[in-house]
């Protein structure tokens, strides 16, 4: 029990299974939003589809020149959307494994990916210091927007239904309010690596590369 009288959640203390499949370094593990399968992607420059539960590889997808730095699930299981040092964003389809859509923009590698809440827009976060959104729903690959205000790379981006979150080596973690079309920005003072949402959007802890972890109040004001 914590000091306001809440039970506190147990986190898991035990390895519960080991998947085996990848050549090299993995670079990102997701689940998928249901949690009955996660992704994986890595040096192999492959991305790889599991049952956790059973250990079973379900599928694995290729088409990327370089290593892949990160993947996203659609909401609805449907979709992947994937990025890597070779500066592309592939749009995938689950069942098939073919490639949808090859989103262009970035000027160099892509670190960090994200679908939106209604899976019609993508999200990406790169080392030419840009956040940059793409229409999932068009048939155009170039950006619909840009983001530009960071002074280094961009090494994670998170969304909500209202705002685009990004960390970066500058040091800050970024908020741009879509509707508003604010920004709000937290100097760390240190480089952010990953940047991490609560379930309820209301809390974001950042990984710096000072080895600490900084949990920021992401709360809508009053």
């Amino acid at each position: 029990m914590t000091s306001s009288g809440t039970v506190a959640q147990q986190l898991p203390r035990t390895e519960a299974r080991s998947l085996s499949g990848h050549e090299g370094a993995v670079l990102a593990v997701r689940f998928n939003r249901d949690g009955n399968y996660c992704l994986s992607c890595g040096k192999d420059r492959t991305l790889r589809l599991w049952n956790p539960h059973t250990g079973a590889q379900v599928k694995t997808y290729k088409s990327h020149a370089r290593e892949v730095r990160d993947v996203h699930s659609s909401s609805d299981n449907a979709k992947l959307v994937s990025c890597g040092a070779d500066r592309q964003i592939f749009y995938w389809d689950v069942a098939s494994g073919r490639v949808i859509r090859k989103f262009r923009g970035h000027n160099s590698e892509v670190n960090s990916v994200k679908f939106n809440e209604y899976n019609a827009v993508v999200v990406s976060a790169g080392y030419d210091r840009t956040v940059r959104a793409f229409d999932c729903r068009s048939q155009n690959n170039d950006p619909i927007q840009t983001i530009d205000t960071f002074q280094d790379s961009v090494m994670s981006v998170n969304l909500t239904k209202t705002e685009i979150i990004a960390g970066s080596v500058d040091g800050t973690v970024r908020a741009f309010d879509i509707r508003m079309g604010r920004e709000t920005v937290d100097n760390l003072g240190h480089p952010v690596n990953c940047v991490s949402l609560s379930n309820d959007n209301n809390c974001l802890l950042a990984n710096c590369l000072d080895s600490t972890v900084r949990l920021l109040d992401n709360s809508p004001p009053p």
